[in-house]
């Protein structure tokens, strides 16, 4: 059995000649992500979209991963209505170009000034190169990933209201988004708010979260214990945290869910589907 991994715009010219020579395609770009006839596969999620095909897998967007990895069990078990996806990316998620933006802010403010007025200039300009974002990133959040559409969203929102429709189930399922870039190096945090169909006890949410494949239930306030984008890098699992009701509707809840977005937003989701498969063949 041979493995056909493509990432790029390369992907809808040359991933459907290798699955067709019978090589198994885990593709990590956005190119197959909403045919229909390819499987967006969380194995944690929806692990039946394994058995069901042998030739093309997309692996989803990163910022849909991880929110869907601690949505799934909820989903099951209260029935979700509504979604409102608040994300906090990483650098690393815009490439290396992003991450050298950080680091040059860092080094421009460390050497040149400690008086921020003095380093941005009027224009929004600054007194260094920027090499992926428009706007400077350190000491900054920019509420721009990927292009913006003429319904005022942007592309990397879109991508999530409809990776989750599709690998939940649930086409008609109603969910906005906001995706901001924010001044770390790794891993992505997620303001979940979700709205469910049905009641539920919130002790008994957090054991379903905390029994969940792939989550890590780290939510102890007394001691302010919750997850961390410093910690979250260099696992695989999806960390959850800030679990509480929310009183403004009736079966509401807040989550606070980060994840390495190189990690299982990418690489792990990868090769765990590559392995979910071996383990079934």
């Amino acid at each position: 059995m041979q493995f056909f991994l493509q990432v790029g715009s390369t992907s809808k010219k040359y991933a459907p000649i290798a699955a067709e020579k019978g090589c198994i395609v885990v593709d990590n770009s956005s190119a197959f992500r909403m045919d229909k006839q390819v499987p967006l596969v969380v194995p944690e999620v929806n692990p039946e979209e394994i058995k069901n095909n042998q030739g093309i897998f997309a692996n989803p967007n990163c910022s849909t991963i991880q929110a869907v990895v601690a949505l799934k069990p909820l989903d099951d078990k209260y029935t979700i209505k509504r979604i409102v996806y608040s994300t906090y990316q990483a650098v690393s998620g815009a490439g290396r170009n992003g991450v050298l933006d950080l680091e040059n802010g860092i080094k421009d403010y460390a050497q040149n000034s400690k008086d921020l007025n003095t380093i941005f200039k009027p224009n929004n300009g600054t007194n260094y190169e920027l090499h992926k974002f428009n706007y400077p990133i350190f000491s900054n959040c920019l509420p721009h990933i990927d292009v913006f559409l003429e319904n005022g969203y942007t592309k990397e929102e879109e991508k999530m209201i409809n990776e989750t429709r599709k690998i939940l189930k649930r086409p008609d399922l109603k969910i906005t988004a906001t995706t901001v870039r924010v001044p770390v190096f790794n891993s992505h945090s997620e303001s979940i708010n979700v709205e469910f169909e049905n009641s539920f006890n919130i002790e008994e949410l957090k054991d379903t979260l905390s029994k969940a494949p792939g989550v890590i239930v780290q939510d102890d306030i007394e001691n302010s214990f919750y997850p961390l984008a410093i910690n979250a890098s260099g696992h695989d699992e999806v960390f959850v945290g800030r679990i509480r009701r929310d009183y403004s509707v009736e079966n509401g809840i807040n989550l606070w869910v980060v994840a390495d977005n190189i990690r299982k937003g990418a690489a792990s989701n990868a090769v765990q589907i590559v392995e979910k498969m071996l383990e079934d063949a």
